[in-house]
C-alpha cells in the first residue's frame, strides 16, 4: 500500500463533467450532483484503512453541508480486478450499511479520476455555486485511524466557509490516503 498526499488547491479549477453508473441503478452527471452553493466530490474505496477510519464522519459532514446548499457525490475509481472489496456489489454494501447520504459512484474507466487529478483514497475536491475549485485538503487529522472526536473538521469547515462566501480557505492540509489502484495499460 503506498501512501500519498494530494496536491495543494488549484483555486478556480472547474469541475469536470462525468456520467457514472451508481450503486442506486441510476446513470449521474455533475450537473445532477450538484448544490445551489457547491459540491463536494470524493474519491473513495472500499478497502483503503483511511477511508475505513472516516466513512461516518463523511456521512456526518455531507449531511451537514446539505443545510448549506452543498451536496456530496463519491466515486470509486480503484481496479475491481485487482481489489474485490472494491467491486460494484460490495460498493453497494458500504452504501447502504453506513446510509450513504449521497450517490456513490464507480468510475470504471478510472478516465474521471485522471480528469480530476485524484491520487488517493480519499481525495476531496470541494467546489462553489460556479463549480469553481475552492477545497482540495483533508477532512480532519484522521488517518489510519480515526482522530480524536473534538478534532478540528478542516473539509466541513472549508466547505461551510464555501457555500457562505464562494471562496475556500486560503491555508488546507492536503488529505493522505492509499494511492488509486490504476489498472495496468
Amino acid at each position: 500500500m503506498v501512501s500519498l498526499e494530494t496536491p495543494v488547491c488549484d483555486f478556480g479549477q472547474p469541475a469536470k463533467d462525468f456520467s457514472l453508473p451508481g450503486v442506486d441503478g441510476k446513470t449521474w452527471t455533475l450537473q445532477q450532483c450538484r448544490g445551489p452553493r457547491g459540491l463536494l466530490v470524493m474519491f473513495i474505496c472500499n478497502h483503503c484503512p483511511y477511508v475505513k477510519a472516516i466513512r461516518e464522519r463523511i456521512v456526518r459532514d455531507s449531511r451537514e453541508l446539505l443545510e448549506y446548499g452543498i451536496n456530496s457525490v463519491a466515486i470509486m475509481s480503484n481496479d475491481q480486478a485487482l481489489y474485490a472489496e472494491d467491486s460494484f456489489e460490495n460498493m453497494q454494501k458500504v452504501a447502504e450499511d453506513f446510509g450513504f447520504p449521497f450517490p456513490y459512484l464507480l468510475d470504471e474507466t478510472q478516465e474521471v479520476a485522471k480528469a480530476y487529478g485524484a491520487v488517493c483514497t480519499p481525495d476531496f475536491f470541494g467546489y462553489n455555486a460556479h463549480l469553481e475549485l475552492q477545497y482540495r485538503g483533508r477532512l480532519d487529522a484522521s488517518r489510519k485511524d480515526a482522530a480524536p472526536a473534538d478534532a478540528r473538521c478542516d473539509l466541513y469547515e472549508g466547505m461551510k466557509q464555501v457555500a457562505q462566501t464562494g471562496k475556500g480557505p486560503e491555508e488546507q492540509i492536503p488529505s493522505m490516503g492509499c494511492s488509486i489502484k490504476w489498472r495496468e495499460e
